[in-house]
């Protein structure tokens, strides 16, 4: 089958579309875009550090372009360098899968307080994503809103030492930023009973290999069903654990009611089976969700369309991963969605030899292929120092030099 797909998106929903697409039609033109000069998106800007197993999927993600034959093209805008529209008329489908990258807010008295921190750009800092803010001063208290993967990521971080980050990609800003944060304590808080809490049990489990923690689990509620729930087995089994210098308190149950401070948060209020109390807070890491940042007019387009359950937004226009379905579902699931759309669209392609395909980013300046990823890739592997596995570029400017 002749044809070209253009694919918004070069995270794992991105290049599993493009690896369905291609494993069932080699002879496909499979194009994809990502406003970033580097491809992998999530599994490079996302993923904690300190998963490198995680981040090893991209072994199989470059395979996408050195053995089936995609293309990137990176440091792309669509919408500022080419419309939507315009990359439309230039392909036979465009499958949108440019992910959810903006944090959710806490709708809350005091959420516009000084001192707050969503874990999306908490997480961009820390992996030295290249338009991402300075690590903030979270002082020796911070309070982590949220009981999911992503308050662990960043509880687990901030509680390892610098042997313990032997191995990673954390880079040398990050690591000294961490090595000069004197933690003393860290509360995290989530609404739900301690066995409905979404944090996977290995992810638990790692936090009792902590050198530096002691850990307290604190339930509101106590039921029969700890035989049932693997998260709340996990949860006993660390409770107790450790005596570091960081007192690490799991607390259950509790509801978000504002956040406490005059220039700068002191304390988050919340209320529980015990009434109402203000838990001490040196600043508030948010861990509640993303949406989108308003690129693509996401919103606009899934209003539009009465198909977006299979993925579809209109004629030869698709939808995959967190942007299809919202802030839900790991790596995994992105790969069954992605295999579900690839099959939609090879079963609509409409194939018109009009269709220009990649010539439509001619006249750009600044693309990088995949062969100028790999020159990034050589070069921040090379400039590694012997405790850590990468050393990333931390700027536009760099990355597109390196790329050259």
């Amino acid at each position: 089958m002749t044809g070209k797909v253009a694919i918004v998106g070069a995270g794992p929903s991105g290049c599993f579309v493009a690896q369905a697409l291609l494993k069932a039609e080699p002879t496909l033109q499979v194009d994809i875009v990502d406003s970033l000069p580097v491809p992998y998106g999530l599994i490079r800007y996302g993923v904690a550090a300190d998963h490198q197993g995680t981040k090893n999927i991209v072994r199989q993600f470059a395979r996408i372009f050195e053995r089936q034959g995609a293309n990137f093209f990176g440091n792309v805008h669509i919408g500022r360098d080419v419309t939507l529209n315009a990359l439309r008329d230039a392909y036979d489908a465009v499958v949108l899968a440019a992910g959810l990258s903006t944090d959710r807010q806490l709708s809350i008295s005091g959420a516009d307080l000084p001192g707050i921190y969503g874990s999306a750009e908490f997480t961009r800092s820390l992996n030295e994503h290249p338009e991402a803010s300075a690590l903030p001063d979270i002082g020796p208290n911070p309070v982590i809103v949220g009981n999911g993967n992503v308050a662990i990521d960043l509880l687990r971080l901030l509680c390892k030492s610098p042997d313990e980050l032997a191995g990673t990609d954390l880079g040398p800003g990050p690591s000294a930023w961490l090595a000069e944060t004197d933690l003393k304590s860290i509360t995290i808080v989530g609404r739900s009973p301690a066995e409905s809490a979404k944090f996977d049990p290995v992810m638990i489990k790692e936090l009792a290999k902590l050198t530096n923690v002691s850990i307290k689990v604190v339930r509101a509620s106590h039921s029969d069903k700890q035989n049932e729930s693997p998260c709340l087995e996990a949860l006993a089994k660390i409770d107790g654990v450790g005596d570091g210098p960081i007192a690490i308190t799991f607390r259950f149950e509790l509801t978000p009611k504002s956040i406490e401070g005059n220039k700068y948060v002191t304390g988050l209020q919340v209320s529980g089976c015990n009434g109402i109390e203000t838990i001490a807070a040196s600043s508030i890491l948010t861990a509640i969700g993303f949406t989108s940042d308003g690129n693509l007019e996401r919103e606009k387009l899934l209003q539009q369309t009465d198909q977006n359950e299979v993925g579809k937004l209109a004629g030869g226009l698709y939808a995959t991963g967190w942007f299809r379905r919202g802030p839900r579902g790991t790596i995994p699931d992105n790969r069954a969605d992605a295999q579900v759309i690839a099959k939609l669209v090879l079963k609509e392609l409409k194939v018109d030899q009009a269709h220009v395909g990649a010539a439509i980013f001619d006249d750009l300046d600044g693309i990088v292929d995949y062969a100028g990823w790999q020159r990034i890739d050589a070069a921040e592997l090379a400039q590694s120092s012997p405790e850590r596995c990468r050393q990333k570029f931390t700027s536009i400017t760099d990355l597109l030099n390196q790329a050259k």
